[in-house]
C-alpha cells in the first residue's frame, strides 16, 4: 500500500484506514455477484477524465477572462473596471474550486513539479506584496530597489520564498489586489481603483508598479492553469497513463482525491482550523468574502466525482460502482453529498463573522453542522474504498 499524506494545520487529525479484500463466490452453489472492476471500472475511469478535463476548461476560461478584466482595470481604471474584474474573478472561482476534488494523489496539478502552490496557496501574508494599514511602504510592489522590475518570472521566483505566506501569484495575490484588506465587518474589502490610477487622482505609491504587478499575475494564472488542462485532454501525457492504470489504482486515486479534500483540507484545514481560532485570516478567500462560495464549490467538486457529472457532461461515476455491489450504501453516500451541500449552503454570510461569537451562535452552529456533515460524508468515502476492495489511508 502506498501511503500518501499531506500535511494539514489541524490539529489532532484522525488517521483512517481501509483494508480490505473482495469476497469471491466459488463452487457450483456460488451467486453471481456485480461485475469484476476490470470489467466495470474503465467507463468509470475515463468518466472521471471527462469530467477533470472539462473543470480544468472551464478554469482556464476563467483564467483567460480574469486577464482581459486585469486589462482593462489597469488600462482605464474606474469603478466600472474594477467591478468587472471583481466579478470575473469570483466567476472565475467557481470551476477551480469543483478543480480541487482532483487533487492530493500526485496528479498534474500538484505533483513535485505541480503548480498548485502557485495557483492557490493560502493564506497570504498581504504585506508581502503591497501595503497595508500598519505599514504603506510594505510589500514587492514598494520595493523598487529591492525589485526593479514586476514581471512574472520574478513573482514566480518569489511565492513561498522565505516562508509559506509569502504568497506571490496565484488567485489569492490576484484577490487582494483588487479588494485590500478586509477591514469590514459586514462586507468585503474595499480597495479603491485609484490605486491604479498613474499621475493625478491616485492613491497610494506606485500605482505603475501595482498595474504592472496584477498583469503579471494574470498572465501567471493562465501559464500555470493550461499545463495541467492540457494533461487532462484526448491525448494529453498523464490522461493516457491514467486510464491505462489497474482499476484499483486509478479508483484509489479518485477516492483518496476526494476523501482528502472531503476530510483534512475541506472540514480540517479550510474549515475547522478557522472555527477555532475566530481568525479572518485563516479563512480561504478573506479579502473578497468569498470563504462560503469557495467551500461550496469543494464540496460540489466531490458530488461532480461520485456522480460523474459536471455542468451538461453526465458521465459513468463511482456510484453505479457502488450501487452493483451495495445500492443501501449508494443511497447513505448520495444523500451525504447533498447534506454536505445543504448545511455549507446554510451558513451565514460572510464566514469571518459566522465563525464569531459563542458556541451556541448561530453562524458558529452552522459551521460547526458543516463540518460535521463532510467528515461523516469522508467517512463514508473510506467504506466505499472498503466495498470496493480498495487500501486507503487518509486523514480525517
Amino acid at each position: 500500500m502506498v501511503d500518501f499524506r499531506f500535511p494539514s494545520r489541524f490539529a489532532g487529525a484522525l488517521v483512517v484506514f481501509a483494508t480490505t479484500g473482495l469476497l469471491v463466490g466459488c463452487g457450483p452453489d456460488a451467486v453471481s455477484g456485480p461485475p469484476p472492476l476490470a470489467e466495470s471500472a474503465p467507463k468509470v475511469i475515463n468518466g472521471y477524465a471527462d469530467v477533470v478535463f472539462a473543470t480544468y476548461t472551464d478554469a482556464l476560461e476563467g483564467a483567460n477572462a480574469i486577464d482581459t478584466t486585469l486589462g482593462a482595470l489597469v488600462t482605464n481604471p474606474s469603478d466600472t473596471t474594477l467591478g468587472a474584474a471583481r466579478t470575473t474573478w469570483l466567476e472565475a472561482r467557481n470551476a477551480y474550486g469543483q478543480s480541487e476534488a482532483f487533487r492530493f494523489y500526485g496528479g498534474p496539478i500538484d505533483d513535485d513539479d505541480g503548480p498548485e502552490g502557485r495557483i492557490n496557496a493560502w493564506p497570504m501574508d498581504e504585506s508581502y506584496v503591497d501595503y497595508v494599514d500598519a505599514d504603506p511602504a510594505a510589500g514587492i510592489i514598494n520595493d523598487s530597489m529591492t525589485y526593479p522590475t514586476i514581471d512574472g518570472p520574478l513573482l514566480t521566483s518569489l511565492n513561498e520564498k522565505d516562508g509559506e505566506k509569502n504568497i506571490s501569484t496565484g488567485y489569492h495575490a490576484i484577490e487582494f489586489l483588487l479588494w485590500g484588506q478586509d477591514k469590514n465587518a459586514s462586507g468585503p474589502g474595499a480597495r479603491p481603483f485609484t490605486d491604479y490610477v498613474v499621475g493625478a487622482g491616485g492613491t497610494a505609491s506606485n500605482q505603475q508598479r501595482r498595474g504592472d504587478y496584477l498583469l503579471a499575475t494574470g498572465k501567471l494564472l493562465i501559464a500555470d492553469l493550461k499545463p495541467v488542462a492540457d494533461e487532462w485532454a484526448d491525448g494529453g501525457a498523464y490522461r493516457a497513463s491514467f486510464v491505462q492504470l489497474a482499476p484499483e489504482e486509478a479508483l484509489r486515486r479518485i477516492l483518496l482525491g476526494i476523501g482528502s479534500l472531503s476530510g483534512a483540507e475541506l472540514a480540517g484545514e479550510r474549515m475547522q482550523v478557522a472555527y477555532d481560532t475566530k481568525e479572518q485570516e485563516d479563512e480561504h478567500s478573506c479579502f473578497s468574502d468569498n470563504t462560503i462560495a469557495d467551500i461550496l464549490n469543494n464540496a460540489r467538486g466531490i458530488q461532480n466525482v461520485y456522480l460523474g457529472k459536471y455542468k451538461d457532461l453526465d458521465v459513468p461515476g463511482l456510484d453505479e460502482l457502488v450501487r452493483e455491489r451495495d445500492a443501501a450504501l449508494d443511497k447513505r453516500m448520495q444523500e451525504e453529498l447533498s447534506a454536505s451541500i445543504a448545511a455549507i449552503e446554510a451558513i451565514p454570510a460572510p464566514f469571518d463573522q459566522a465563525i464569531l461569537g459563542d458556541d451556541s451562535s448561530e453562524g458558529r452552529m452552522r459551521v460547526d453542522a458543516a463540518i460535521k456533515a463532510l467528515r461523516k460524508q469522508t467517512t463514508t468515502i473510506v467504506e466505499i474504498a472498503t466495498l470496493l476492495g480498495i487500501s486507503l489511508n487518509i486523514e480525517e
